[in-house]
């Protein structure tokens, strides 16, 4: 069954560690396998860590619905069902605009939050390019991943880029290329993903937050700290140097280091 009795979708996830639960939530694009040396840092740290699929992701059902109230529901049953009701919360990108939702919408579930290189504001959609960009390469059966990588070359140049987005790209037990989220979906939603939706006026999340941004990103600047600070009275806010947009990525013991401390039992 891929969705409870509130149209909530079940969403898959990898689980490692035993302790006191944390959620992990990846950005647009991503998956859980993209958090799996995180998530075995923070469980040898005392923490049962679950980290999961979002909609149209991974191994995750796919549906026509892409808001944020909807990925937040998903979460929030996840939380219910397999974390005892109440977990800490990590997102980033996309996945840390879910996080916020679900803490300002349904705060008894997040026990803490940490939130990683956005901020609860709009942004122009220019990741929809990316989804064009893949649906439009042409896959065949018998291409190889290096084939792929150079048709995708014509619009997405990064390497790195290209290299985060084909992972994506599986290969059925006869060979068959396909992609595994959801494209369609994830560009008819492209407007509200960019955005943040708009919320009760008493909105606010009371717990304790941590807003982690990377250096060199553009996502999170100082005038987006007193729109934050309205919804989220305690956060705090730590630069990780050097790094960019994927700051877990780009710089993991930076990360950690702001991370395990918030996230310590005793914190």
């Amino acid at each position: 069954m891929q969705a409870n009795e509130m149209g909530a979708l079940r969403l898959y996830a990898v689980e490692v560690g035993e302790g006191p639960p944390v959620v992990i939530l990846h950005g647009l694009f991503g998956s859980a396998r993209n958090w799996v040396t995180i998530a075995r840092r923070l469980a040898a740290s005392g923490r049962r860590v679950i980290a999961a699929d979002l909609r149209n992701h991974g191994d995750s059902p796919h549906d026509a619905r892409m808001d944020y109230a909807a990925m937040a529901e998903d979460v929030a049953c996840l939380i219910e069902e397999r974390a005892g009701g109440r977990a800490a919360v990590v997102g980033h990108s996309m996945g840390g605009k879910a996080a916020m939702v679900l803490a300002l919408t349904r705060p008894a579930l997040v026990e803490r939050l940490v939130v990683v290189d956005i901020a609860p504001v709009a942004y122009r959609a220019t990741l929809g390019a990316y989804a064009s960009a893949l649906r439009a390469l042409p896959l065949r059966f018998g291409m190889r991943r290096a084939e792929a990588d150079a048709l995708l070359a014509e619009t997405v140049r990064d390497p790195a880029e290209r290299a985060f987005l084909l992972q994506n790209l599986v290969f059925d037990a006869d060979g068959a290329p396909r992609w595994k989220p959801n494209l369609a979906a994830i560009e008819a939603n492209m407007p509200l993903i960019a955005a943040f939706p708009e919320l009760p006026r008493h909105a606010r999340y009371d717990g304790p937050v941590l807003m982690v941004r990377g250096e060199r990103s553009t996502y999170v600047r100082p005038e987006h700290y007193e729109a934050t600070l309205a919804l989220f009275p305690r956060a705090v806010f730590v630069t990780v140097p050097g790094a960019g947009h994927w700051v877990q990525a780009e710089a993991p013991e930076a990360f950690l280091r702001a991370v395990e401390p918030f996230l310590a039992l005793d914190a």
